[in-house]
């Protein structure tokens, strides 16, 4: 193994690791409207590409699976979209500022249209996330499941894909490039 591929898998391991922390801390809290938990899968792919941020992707679910059951594992699926959206755009090691606005904005779309799906079939729409107090609110004031469950998860993940989106760019631009093994990776 060379020593960039092991570095690569050093930052592999601390990115499941932040997954798995921030979306245990979050969902402890009910933060409503943040997950956090695809901070390092958004990390390995802007810094890495889509297959480096998919493998944090499956190892992040694997893990939480082991910890908490079956329930953490389907949105891997949501995940894996998060790390392709992402490392296609940050081609080139390239996550600026405003390119991680606009991947958060792309994000925040299609997370939805893969997690509620999900969320409705094996959860009924509720999952226990800070989401679940927009989706009662919603069904308390007379919208449909579904309409509630999608429309919550679309906020939610507005604000948490763009939130997280920008947190990235801002620990990679503290972070130099050499450290990483790559280059030029803030122009916009």
């Amino acid at each position: 193994m060379n020593r960039n591929t092991s570095r690569i898998l050093v930052f592999g391991a601390l990115a499941i690791a932040v997954n798995v922390v921030l979306g245990i801390v979050v969902a402890g809290l009910k933060i409503p409207l943040l997950f956090l938990d695809t901070m390092g899968t958004i990390f390995m792919a802007a810094c890495f590409g889509p297959l480096w941020g998919i493998a944090v992707a499956i190892g992040t679910h694997l893990l939480m699976g082991i910890l908490y059951g079956f329930t953490a594992f389907p949105f891997v699926l949501v995940s894996i979209a998060t790390a392709i959206v992402v490392g296609l755009m940050a081609k080139n090691g390239k996550f600026g500022l405003k390119k991680a606005i606009v991947t958060g904005l792309i994000l925040a779309a299609v997370s939805p249209l893969i997690g509620t799906p999900i969320r409705m079939i094996l959860f009924g729409g509720f999952t226990g996330s800070g989401a679940d107090i927009m989706i009662a609110a919603m069904r308390a004031a007379g919208a449909e499941i579904f309409t509630s469950t999608f429309i919550g998860v679309v906020v939610s993940n507005f604000v948490d894909k763009i939130i997280s989106c920008v947190l990235v760019s801002l620990v990679l631009s503290k972070i130099p490039a050499r450290t990483l093994g790559i280059n030029n990776r803030h122009a916009q």
